[in-house]
């Protein structure tokens, strides 16, 4: 049994990770301004009013996130709460989520748009670009 195990765990190290089988976010959102990590951390010093929204589910945020991020999952958005965090229409918006392999902040963005917001800024590399780039964790 013991030799099994140790037949089958190179294999399972070797193995593709699992996100290979989760959809490709799109390319771009149109609308949006898609930006990378160090556009983030240009903006977050650029635009003091921006509303950081982390699309992860709660167990993920509160394992780490950008500084300042409000935690709202992209299926619990509604109109009313993405107001009460940001009431004008030309309030800058910041959303993300796991990465290229998650559609939850391209969701959360489009829907934004929809509702007539206007300066939507979206981070499609997310937290896996902004964890391989060592920047900044709150927690």
């Amino acid at each position: 049994m013991m030799l099994r195990a140790l037949l089958v765990l190179p294999a399972l190290l070797l193995a593709p990770p699992a996100v290979a089988d989760k959809p490709l976010a799109p390319a771009s959102v149109p609308g949006t301004q898609l930006v990378s990590a160090e556009r983030v951390v240009e903006l977050i010093g650029a635009l003091p009013d921006i509303v950081i929204i982390d699309s992860r589910r709660r167990e993920e945020f509160e394992k780490g996130h950008i500084e300042g991020a409000v935690s709202l999952l992209d299926t619990e958005l509604t109109r009313a709460g993405l107001a009460r965090l940001a009431p004008a229409p030309d309030r800058p918006l910041l959303f993300y989520c796991n990465g290229e392999h998650c559609l939850r902040s391209s969701n959360s963005a489009v829907q934004a748009l929809a509702w007539g917001y206007r300066r939507v800024y979206w981070f499609r590399g997310g937290w896996q670009e902004w964890t391989d780039k060592h920047l900044p964790v709150a927690r």
